[in-house]
């Protein structure tokens, strides 16, 4: 567990990093409860058991519901009310180049009074950055704890929005191979790009309203006004991202037809092609079996020059329908 305690009006901060069960850690915990006006405490946890969550809901008073959300890790973006306390759940997101994938975690935020508790799920650690982003601008400290709801909601939009342009470049590199001149299916590539896509808009599109809820709430659930402007910069920026997403989702579906198109036409080139040669076979295969049948009276079976005939006019048969089927595009 970390546990830093920021002040306000100057900006400065003291951390401690520590086990729930550890004597430094109790004594963070009952700082908590007495802390100034102008100061505010932020507890960080990654991946934390039941046990340890039960612990320090009964140290901060949070609600059993709240403790249940954080530790299942399995919760739509949302924004819940228990008391005193805003709880927001996010997703967090990031994307893997080399997998062409689309990873998720999980971060759930409760926001009191006088401190901030976040709890992780995933790899991603956007509360680092958001951290570093508040030791550089000390000003949103004047916010109090909503400082550091909005400060972590930006890192998480701006990695969306990072996220959202690799998936572009990703799937502006599987339209120039399904429109290049060869002939291979990236039905499953598409496909798979689809997915990742999907499982964005599960990240992004439930985010939209809960920090619109956050902007337009109820009047206990709304913040300072001074702190609104900054709410609403966010907003924006997942607004953007949010079309950006849907865009993809409707530009991969525009793909899959046209790689499905192409497919069909490859197929209509290739009955095209056997068509064509079967007539150009069918020709000295119909003359053959005329000849062959073997009766006794046949005009010219008994010429000198029947056997070149007929196999001159096999080939000139055949050699006029492949050039007519080569002058058509057939072969």
């Amino acid at each position: 567990m970390e546990c830093v305690v920021y002040e306000e009006r100057s900006g400065r901060s003291e951390t401690v990093e520590c086990g729930l069960e550890d004597e430094a850690c109790r004594t963070a915990l009952k700082r908590l409860h007495g802390l100034d006006d102008g100061e505010f405490g932020w507890i960080r946890l990654v991946d934390p058991d039941e046990s340890e969550l039960v612990q320090l809901a009964e140290e901060l008073g949070l609600h059993p519901l709240a403790v249940e959300d954080a530790v299942q890790a399995h919760q739509r973006p949302k924004r819940e009310r228990f008391d005193d306390v805003l709880a927001v759940a996010i997703k967090t997101l990031w994307y893997v180049e080399d997998e062409t994938a689309v990873e998720t975690g999980e971060m759930m935020m409760f926001v009191g009074p006088r401190y901030v508790l976040t709890v992780r799920h995933g790899a991603i650690d956007p509360t680092a950055e958001a951290a570093r982003r508040l030791d550089a601008d000390a000003t949103m400290l004047r916010f109090g704890p909503l400082s550091v709801l909005h400060a972590v909601l930006d890192v998480v939009v701006d990695a969306y929005s990072d996220a959202a342009g690799k998936v572009r470049n990703a799937l502006n590199r599987l339209e120039d191979q399904v429109f290049s001149s060869s002939r291979v299916d990236h039905t499953e590539g598409i496909y798979s790009l689809k997915r990742e896509v999907r499982e964005f808009r599960d990240a992004v599109q439930p985010l939209v309203p809960v920090l619109n809820g956050l902007l337009s709430g109820p009047g206990e659930e709304r913040h300072a006004p001074k702190a609104e402007p900054y709410f609403r910069d966010v907003a924006d920026h997942l607004h953007r991202t949010d079309t950006e997403v849907r865009t993809l989702d409707e530009l991969l579906n525009s793909v899959l037809d046209a790689q499905q198109a192409r497919v069909g036409t490859w197929q209509n080139d290739d009955m095209r092609r056997i068509s064509a040669w079967a007539a150009i076979f069918a020709i000295p295969t119909m003359v053959a079996g005329v000849y062959g049948m073997n009766f006794e009276h046949m005009p010219e079976l008994g010429w000198t020059y029947g056997y070149p005939l007929a196999v001159g006019l096999m080939a000139l048969a055949s050699g006029t329908l492949y050039r007519a089927f080569r002058r058509n595009g057939w072969l």
